[in-house]
């Protein structure tokens, strides 16, 4: 059976990322997890964190989501982490960001609705990719550039 189909799968799931995302009440309503404190011990705070995220993600994986659905959840963890570790402002961000609930989101939705959650997630991967290209080519163009125009002084 389906780990994610049954109760206890789903509970444990649940269990994990509300430890890392709401366990903690702040004044005014506002929930963080544990994420944002491991946060604040160096380097290894936020890939103890990562381990725990990927948890959900690798029961996503057993229960046969499709790709898109899979690459956006490694995405938000990886967000997740790699914004993280920035000091201070990372553990802001890991306190309003909370990658598990989302994952855990996406995983229900994809429960209700494969197709929807499938169309969207793609769409997610795409622009995703896109980013990272234009990223990429502003990588290698700008050196070009500058050495073009220094070239042109000269």
């Amino acid at each position: 059976m389906n780990s994610l189909r049954n109760t206890d799968g789903l509970q444990r799931l649940r269990s994990i990322a509300r430890l890392l995302d709401e366990s903690i009440p702040l004044p005014g309503g506002f929930r963080i997890g544990l994420d944002p404190i491991l946060g604040l011990v160096p380097g290894l705070g936020d890939a103890v964190s990562a381990l725990f995220s990927f948890a959900i993600v690798i029961q996503a994986l057993g229960s046969r989501v499709p790709t898109s659905v899979f690459i956006r959840m490694i995405g938000n963890v990886l967000v997740d982490t790699t914004v993280g570790s920035i000091p201070i402002a990372g553990d802001l961000f890991d306190a309003v960001y909370k990658a598990n609930t989302r994952n855990l989101d996406l995983l229900a939705r994809h429960h209700l609705d494969p197709a929807g959650t499938h169309r969207s997630s793609r769409l997610w991967v795409f622009i995703v990719a896109m980013v990272l290209m234009l990223l990429l080519a502003t990588i290698i163009a700008l050196p070009i550039f500058i050495v073009t125009a220094i070239a042109k002084l000269f």
